[in-house]
């Protein structure tokens, strides 16, 4: 394989960086695979593992929560929480976007707030976040930390109901207004950059359909995406978005 300064994929994305003015990027669990957390799909992904009596997706399911609370955050704890995952290369490419006034946001299918934490303001959370969690009785709002220092099911301090993270789990709806702002922002843009997503889990796969300009994907495995792409780079995006930010930087 050739060097990723030779890939040709590579060097025509940074030409359209470099030109557009309007880049939305879209993200999922490959983007933070380099930061140590797990993906969902691949051999080694979460979805490949068993966590006591269930698949690891019944556990993430809306009914799981309800029925079975204290299942649910023992395995919500040990597997979906990295507390101190840092920001890898590819965030802070996706950050310097911004910074430059290139980026118009970044829609991803990631909960781990990686992005916020890379510097991103214009971020859009199809799926939620670990960093924000509520009370179903009381709708009162609480950080990842209460939910680490409670013991088994976080309560409510206010009115003792339980704390639910706000993160959408199988079985629950997308924000419609997270949801029309990530349309609204492929709509506008000129150049759309997918980072480490498989594209298989909708309605947040749909959305590419809604974006109509440049497009590069930047995954290791194959996604229903590769035909419709203009640039198609299978490599680790860690490397690749490192290399891109070094390029831009110059």
């Amino acid at each position: 394989m050739r060097s990723v300064c030779e890939d040709k994929g590579v060097v025509r994305l940074i030409e359209e960086i470099k030109k557009s003015n309007g880049i939305a990027v879209m993200t999922g669990a490959g983007i933070s695979v380099p930061s140590g957390i797990p993906d969902f799909r691949s051999a080694n992904g979460l979805y490949s593992t068993k966590y006591g009596d269930f698949p690891s997706e019944v556990m993430l399911s809306h009914e799981f929560f309800v029925r079975f609370p204290e299942e649910f955050y023992a395995f919500y704890k040990e597997k979906m929480i990295y507390e101190n995952a840092k920001p890898n290369r590819a965030h802070e490419l996706v950050a310097y976007l911004e910074r430059e006034g290139k980026l118009l946001g970044v829609i991803t299918q990631n909960i781990d707030g990686l992005h916020t934490a890379a510097g991103n303001k214009k971020v859009m959370e199809l799926h939620g976040s670990v960093h924000q969690n509520f009370c179903v009785r009381c709708k009162k709002r609480f950080d990842l930390g209460y939910i680490l220092r409670s013991n088994g099911v976080p309560k409510c301090d206010a009115c003792g109901g339980i704390v639910k993270p706000d993160v959408v789990l199988y079985g629950e709806s997308l924000n419609s207004h997270t949801l029309s702002q990530a349309i609204a922002t492929l709509r506008r843009a000129d150049l759309l950059i997918v980072i480490g997503t498989s594209l298989v889990v909708y309605p947040a796969a749909g959305l590419v359909d809604e974006f109509e300009g440049t497009s590069a994907l930047i995954n290791m495995g194959s996604t229903s995406f590769d035909g419709r792409a203009d640039i198609t780079i299978r490599r680790d995006c860690d490397e690749v978005c490192g290399f891109i930010l070094e390029e831009l930087e110059k």
